[in-house]
Order: structure tokens, then C-alpha cells, then sequence
């Protein structure tokens, strides 16, 4: 099977390549990817010799680049992961989004359906729903109400796909998860960022009150999800990902300063971002009973796992945060 990754240098795409790639399945992944500022080539450096791999640098949404990766290389499947994904970023500026996740989706629909694509699987966020009051959860059947410039472009990008399948009988997916956290993600996120600033003893800024609350997975369970819904997803589907871990913000970063050995008086409490979701919660019973996915890694394993990368790998974090800081 020959597989576009969309993205692939970015947090989740990389993860995922080494992922399938390490799997022993029969694959040949095509990665393309615009190397923006969280997307790097050293996220695959180890593997970027593989035979079955190979890398080209190009924006999605550049219908002729696009092109000429179908017309070339003729793929099979394509996963889109590429996207801007920071919140406090489409606040800022919400053009990116708009290019990326709305017009990448469109360029890469296109080509799909002109180069008869078997797959496309788009990697969405559960964040398109909105927001929650407990104890409610979303299923895939819930209406998308997304809140911030970020979430409304990636609804957008959804629906451009399901209007692909129903209109074009492109057999499309789309993936909605949780947050993800685990090694390679950028240190503008909140774990990440929140590492890299204990382990430095400075302040780590919260939100509000610090009682948002998300929904964490680890990386690679989401990515044996990604991989089992290419296996035996259905067309036209929606699947909710997520392991149903639910923590406060404030819980949250009180737990990292404790696994770091560091006291809480490095908590400081900033002023809310606007727009700011109180709650996501997504039922992840549809993956669980008609694919048979489960989650391999406890939170508690999962964030020990991730705090010792970042811990011992302080240069790739550095880079990424003196790039941050500018």
C-alpha cells in the first residue's frame, strides 16, 4: 500500500510514520510537508533513509505540487495531518487556518478524486463540537459547533469532506481525537511547553481558572487507531478517538510539577484566552465496539514516558523553544 502522508514532519504525522513504518505491514509512505515552524525534518531524521519512505517539501494547498505527487507517485491512500492547529494562534491571525486547513483540505480533495484515490482520511479534532457541560459527551452524530478561528477552519475542512463523499463517492474518513500529547510535539502545547518550563524552574502561565477541562491521549494509541480505521474503517464515516481521561488544566499542570519534583508555587494564573472552551468529551464507543480499538497506555504511563523524552532531550526542545520565544 502506497500512502501520502499529509504533514508527516509535524507532532502526530511523525509519530505515525515511524509507527507504520516499525509495524512490519507492507507499506511505502510519501510524506509531503510545508516545514513550517512545527514541523522539522529532524522529527524523522532516523528514519528518512528508509527504502520504503521518501520525502518532498510543498504546501498543500498548491494544487500543482499536489498534482504531481499523484500523477507521479500514484498513490493509494492519503491521511491528512497537516494543519495549523494552535488555538492562541488563529486568535492572532486566522488567515493561515483558512489557507491551510480550508483550502489544503479543498486542493487535496481535488487531486483525490481526479487521481481516483482507493483512501483519504482526514485527522480532525474533537474540538469542532464546541463545548460541554458534564456529563454530556459527544458522538459522531453530534452537531459540530466549533468556537475559535482553529476549530471553525477544521469543521470547515470536515465538511468539505463529507460533501466529497457524498457528492463524488470519494471514499473519505474523518478522524476526530482527543488532545494528543507524547515525544515530538512542539512546545508551544501545553504539556510540553509546561515541561520545558518546570525543568527551568519558571512560572507556568494558566488559563482562567485553571477548570477547562480536556481529554488526553497518548500519541500512539492514537496512531494504532489511525492505523486501524485505514485497516477497516467504512466510507463515508466519522470515528470518534479519544480515552475518555479527563483532567482540569489546573490538575494537570499540578500533576507535571509533581512528577517533576517541582513545588506549585510556579503556578501563575493569567488572564483567560478568549473564546475559551470550558469542556471537551467525546464517546469513543463506536471505535471500541465496531473496530475493536483500545488504548494500550495508561495517562499516568503515557505522561511518565513523555516527561523523561523531553527531559533527555532538552536540544530538540531548545531549538523549538527559542523559535517559540521569537
Amino acid at each position: 500500500m502506497h500512502i501520502v502522508i499529509a504533514g508527516g514532519l509535524g507532532f502526530i504525522g511523525s509519530n505515525f510514520i515511524r509507527h507504520m513504518l516499525s509495524s512490519g505491514k507492507d507499506v511505502f509512505i510519501t510524506n509531503i510537508d510545508a516545514e513550517t515552524y512545527a514541523g522539522r525534518r529532524d522529527n524523522l531524521s532516523d528514519i528518512e533513509n528508509k527504502k520504503n519512505y521518501q520525502y518532498f517539501k510543498g504546501k498543500i494547498q498548491d494544487c500543482n505540487f499536489i498534482e504531481n505527487i499523484f500523477k507521479t507517485h500514484k498513490p493509494d491512500v492519503l491521511i491528512n495531518f497537516a494543519a495549523e492547529t494552535h488555538v492562541d494562534r488563529s486568535i492572532e491571525a486566522a488567515q493561515p487556518f483558512i489557507d491551510t486547513n480550508i483550502i489544503g483540505t479543498y486542493t487535496l480533495l481535488e487531486a483525490s478524486l481526479k487521481y481516483n484515490l482507493k483512501k483519504y482520511i482526514q485527522i480532525s479534532t474533537d474540538e469542532v463540537y464546541g463545548s460541554i457541560e458534564p456529563p454530556g459527551k459527544f458522538n459522531e452524530n453530534s452537531i459540530i459547533k466549533p468556537n475559535s478561528p482553529y476549530s471553525a477552519s477544521k469543521a470547515s475542512g470536515d465538511l468539505m469532506v463529507r460533501a466529497y463523499n457524498k457528492t463524488y463517492g470519494l471514499n473519505t474518513i474523518i478522524i476526530r481525537c482527543s488532545n494528543n500529547f507524547g515525544p515530538f510535539q512542539f512546545p508551544e502545547k501545553v504539556i510540553p511547553y509546561f515541561i520545558s518550563l518546570a525543568l527551568e524552574n519558571k512560572k507556568v502561565p494558566v488559563y482562567g481558572d485553571g477548570k477547562n477541562v480536556r481529554d488526553w491521549i497518548y500519541v500512539l494509541d492514537f496512531c494504532s487507531a489511525i492505523s486501524l480505521i485505514l485497516e477497516k474503517g467504512k466510507m463515508g464515516e466519522v470515528y470518534n478517538v479519544g480515552s475518555e481521561h479527563e483532567l482540569a488544566n489546573i490538575d494537570l499542570t499540578k500533576k507535571i510539577l509533581h512528577k517533576l519534583g517541582k513545588t506549585e508555587t510556579l503556578i501563575e494564573f493569567v488572564k483567560d484566552r478568549l473564546g475559551h472552551d470550558r469542556r471537551y468529551a467525546m464517546d469513543n464507543t463506536k471505535i471500541k465496539t465496531e473496530l475493536g480499538w483500545k488504548e494500550q497506555y495508561s495517562f499516568e504511563e503515557a505522561l511518565d514516558i513523555t516527561i523523561e523524552w523531553y527531559k533527555n532531550n532538552k536540544e530538540w526542545t531548545n531549538k523549538r523553544t527559542k523559535q517559540f520565544a521569537n
